[in-house]
């Protein structure tokens, strides 16, 4: 079985996380997977990482958040985060930012939670996003397992209407893997705003036999769909979960 690292393509640089149905999850077991120096981020508004992930977190002003990000720390991994006035959660920095702490910190590794989609397993993105740096090496567009075969309403996807222009499916109406396919090949589906840079998709949730099998067939659909996609990874992650036992498995473009 790959590795996380390994299956998502992950080594060092910029690496941005999008979707719905685990990105923060992803993006921890990353971290912990890693054994590089690794800075974790947000472009947009996010909770506040909780105690379990073991991070050094930093809430400042872009320009002290640099300071830090260049001081010595004993820490692996470092969050750097502006403030919010909402509680509990933290503000996002500009792409520009996160290219700046990348640099100043040295770091290997930078990971950047780049949308939002209020705990749904399943989104579309609206104009402007997702808000992703420039210098970006590798995106990972991640949708839950978990809607398969679920009505689509509010309850699951985050933006029912613009889903359901994207997929061709109406609201109420179960979702399935040729939905997943169309999200994932649509010019304004899931990979909107990451033309030119290196993408994975990630099949997240998949945590029992039936929705593996679920999974892969979705897995499949997206990968005929179009070229873009080389691989569809499947995960299974949970807090405090063994990044080791983390990837389900890897479903390939070309024959089987």
């Amino acid at each position: 079985m790959s590795s996380l690292l390994e299956a998502l393509g992950v080594d060092r640089g910029i690496v941005a996380a999008i979707g719905a149905g685990g990105k923060k999850s992803l993006l921890y077991a990353i971290a912990a997977a890693s054994r590089h120096r690794v800075a974790w981020t947000t472009t947009v508004h996010t909770p506040r990482p909780p105690r379990w992930t073991g991070m050094e977190i930093n809430v400042a002003e872009p320009d002290e958040l640099l300071r830090r990000a260049g001081a010595r720390s004993a820490a692996r991994i470092r969050g750097f985060f502006r403030p919010s006035t909402k509680t509990g959660r933290v503000a996002g920095l500009d792409v520009e930012q996160v290219e700046a702490l990348h640099e100043a910190g040295d770091f290997d590794l930078t990971l950047v939670k780049a949308d939002g989609a209020r705990m749904r397993g399943i989104k579309a993105p609206k104009a402007g996003e997702p808000v992703l740096p420039p210098g970006t090496h590798r995106v990972l567009v991640v949708v839950s397992a978990g809607v398969l075969g679920r009505p689509l309403n509010d309850a699951v996807a985050h933006r029912c209407d613009r889903i359901a222009e994207v997929a061709g499916l109406a609201v109420g109406e179960p979702i399935g893997p040729a939905h997943f396919a169309r999200l994932f090949s649509h010019p304004h589906g899931c990979l909107q705003g990451t033309a030119r840079m290196g993408v994975v998709a990630v099949i997240n949730q998949v945590d029992d036999p039936q929705r593996r099998r679920e999974a892969e067939t979705a897995a499949r659909a997206m990968l005929a769909a179009g070229p873009t996609l080389d691989r569809v990874v499947l995960t299974h992650l949970a807090p405090g979960h063994d990044p080791a036992d983390a990837v389900v498995t890897v479903v390939r473009s070309g024959p089987a």
